[in-house]
């Protein structure tokens, strides 16, 4: 069951790696930082296809990968 889980966790780490690799660039953020945040005003939109799919994506991953690395964790302990 040791095994299982940290092959799983393992496959999880890279599959994040991925989806954040994967996500768009935000150029206004990095403006924003330089300006102070100016920006934000008229900035907020919502967020749309591929962006919001990936954005989803990446929270489940980071979710599976806590869950896994606790039951990991509890696992090793007993």
């Amino acid at each position: 069951m040791y095994n299982i889980i940290q092959t799983l966790l393992i496959i999880v780490s890279i599959l994040i790696i991925i989806a954040v690799m994967m996500q768009p660039t935000k150029q206004q953020d990095a403006l924003n930082a330089l300006s102070g945040g100016a920006g934000d005003l008229f900035g907020a939109t919502k967020k749309r296809g591929f962006e919001a799919v990936m954005e989803k994506v990446t929270y489940v991953l980071g979710i599976l990968f806590f869950v896994l690395a606790l039951a990991l964790v509890y696992l090793s302990s007993h």
